[in-house]
């Protein structure tokens, strides 16, 4: 007698294939909901974004801070 389990398949053969399926279930579990994920790719992007912005920002405020500052500094001077 031979050892057969589904549509022909040996019971190892099934065993291994639904271990291999289960393993690859957790994998790709751990890429979408993981430390490393996509979530977490998507907030640091975003993050990054927003870190831009007020970079740009708070260059244009320095800008202008320093321009009233020079400009009170030639006042003072004048005096």
């Amino acid at each position: 007698m031979s050892e057969e389990g589904l549509a022909g398949l040996s019971l190892k053969a099934l065993l291994l294939t639904t271990i291999a399926i289960l393993l690859f279930g957790i994998y790709i579990g751990t890429l979408m909901y993981g430390e490393n994920s996509l979530a977490v790719w998507k907030r640091l992007r975003e993050e990054k974004r927003m870190l831009t912005q007020q970079k740009a920002y708070l260059m244009r405020e320095n800008q202008k801070l320093q321009k009233e500052y020079f400009e009170l500094k030639q006042l003072q001077a004048k005096e």
